[in-house]
């Protein structure tokens, strides 16, 4: 009877993880209504699924809702959903019972925990709708908090912490938030930390070189500051002149371009050999793949460890991304005759995969002690009863599946442009190329001795 009962539990528990297949079906048309522009069929579908808010996945509903709401221009009411998906982020703690059914399903069971970059990304979204309603402080408060969650994030890592441990876009934002409000020397300092990490840290991991216009304004800055001897250096570093600045009657537009949508995860799989068991040590890898991984088996019964010897291979799922590439590469502002390039300041598809690659490697280890432990317990229970350890089998290969819950509706990439002009109400034309073209054109208000911002979304993509 209680072998029966075990049954009974296992098949429970693969129908209980096998609806979590479902997930991006019931979601899918969120996505494509995101994708497509028509936010109000987004918020509506979002707002009549009160499961989505209440189950595993709530931190993502959150999510999705903070950027359809910033999406349709209400502000407060994105941030206050990006504030609730920021508490769920803040109050994630491990369930040790979640934990434990991870091991023998999969980490689809438990419930989402973002990635890092995503938990980065929600004080980056809160930044740019308290800059839309002119809280230059509140801004700030979010821009400065991309950075201290980054260094909160790493510190928790004793090993094999994240490459990605400071944003320069943010720094680059601080600056440019401080310059609106009149601080021109934390300007000066945001301006200059945010060179040096492109200089560095991005080039490096990302490939991107710090934008021509972060250049000038921190010319701008040492200049306004009276660094005199800063402008100087910073002159012959970058073979370029101070700007003049702006005249008395102008104030300055800046345009936040938000280009295609992020990646989406899917499930890959590898197949890692068991080298066999030495000195109370499990060895497993892939030799083709480079990866190796032991750990004691000083905890694991007799019966287990004998179940361990009879292993040959595992084969075990993890996350991928899957790039979607945006239709337009290029985008630029016509405004009084002159053209002005959007520059491209963060690239957040290659800081997901970066994140991505770099938790894998933290860790292999837990998901190939949950492949291992099924596997035993396959072995297991084949020895009790054949029948019970097809079963067992066949729940397993059920179960091992990858967690491919991601943030689905951020933007590929973010690109800017600081523009000057008179005060008064003005028509700029934008024009978007690549794959395909498009011509656009906005209306701003500007004010003299002010810096207004503007958000604006493109998130067509060659695949969805």
């Amino acid at each position: 009877m209680a072998r029966f009962q075990k049954v009974i539990l296992f098949s429970v528990l693969a129908l209980f993880v096998g609806a979590c297949a479902t997930f991006y079906q019931k979601t899918y048309q969120v996505q494509s209504s995101i994708a497509n522009g028509n936010f109000k069929k987004a918020e509506k579908l979002l707002a009549s699924d009160t499961k989505w808010a209440e189950n595993n996945h709530r931190v993502l509903y959150f999510m999705n809702r903070g950027v359809v709401s910033f999406m349709m221009n209400d502000y407060r009411e994105s941030i206050d959903y990006l504030n609730k998906a920021d508490y769920y982020i803040e109050d994630f703690s491990k369930n040790y019972g979640w934990e434990a059914l991870s091991l023998i399903s999969n980490p689809m069971v438990k419930p989402y925990r973002p990635e890092d970059f995503e938990a980065v990304m929600v004080h980056f979204y809160k930044s740019l709708a308290f800059l839309a309603l002119n809280d230059y402080e509140g801004a700030l408060v979010e821009a400065r908090r991309v950075n201290i969650r980054l260094q909160q994030i790493n510190d928790k890592y004793k090993d094999h912490k994240n490459k990605y441990q400071r944003d320069a876009f943010a720094h680059n934002l601080m600056g440019m938030i401080y310059e609106a409000a009149g601080d021109n020397n934390d300007a000066f300092i945001a301006y200059r930390n945010a060179l040096e990490i492109y200089e560095t840290d991005y080039k490096e991991l990302f490939g991107m070189e710090a934008p021509h216009q972060l250049k000038k304004d921190l010319l701008s800055a040492a200049k306004k500051t009276g660094f005199s001897d800063k402008v100087r250096f910073y002159e012959d570093k970058f073979n370029l002149k101070t700007p003049a600045g702006t005249k008395k009657d102008q104030g300055e537009l800046v345009v936040f371009w938000l280009n295609g949508m992020g990646p989406i995860k899917e499930e890959w799989q590898i197949t890692i050999s068991n080298y066999g068991m030495s000195n109370g040590v499990v060895a497993l890898g892939n030799q083709e793949m480079g990866l190796n991984y032991t750990y004691s088996a000083n905890s694991l019964s007799s019966r287990e460890k004998a179940a361990f010897k009879n292993l040959s291979f595992l084969r075990v799922a993890f996350p991928k991304y899957r790039e979607r590439s945006p239709v337009f590469s290029q985008g630029s502002i016509q405004f009084n005759g002159e053209t002005i390039a959007l520059e491209q300041a963060e690239n957040i598809n290659k800081i997901a995969y970066q994140s991505l690659q770099d938790r894998m490697v933290r860790e292999l280890g837990s998901s190939l002690l949950r492949l291992a432990t099924k596997k035993a317990m396959e072995e297991l229970a084949a020895n009790e009863n054949e029948n019970l350890g097809t079963i067992v089998s066949i729940i397993n290969a059920m179960t091992e599946k990858a967690d491919t819950r991601n943030w689905q509706s951020l933007p590929y990439s973010v690109s800017y442009a600081r523009i000057p002009m008179p005060a008064g109400q003005h028509t700029l034309h934008l024009n978007f190329s690549g794959h395909n073209s498009v011509n656009d054109q906005i209306s701003v208000n500007i004010q003299a001795g002010k810096t207004s911002f503007f958000t604006y979304h493109t998130m067509t993509s060659t695949t969805f």
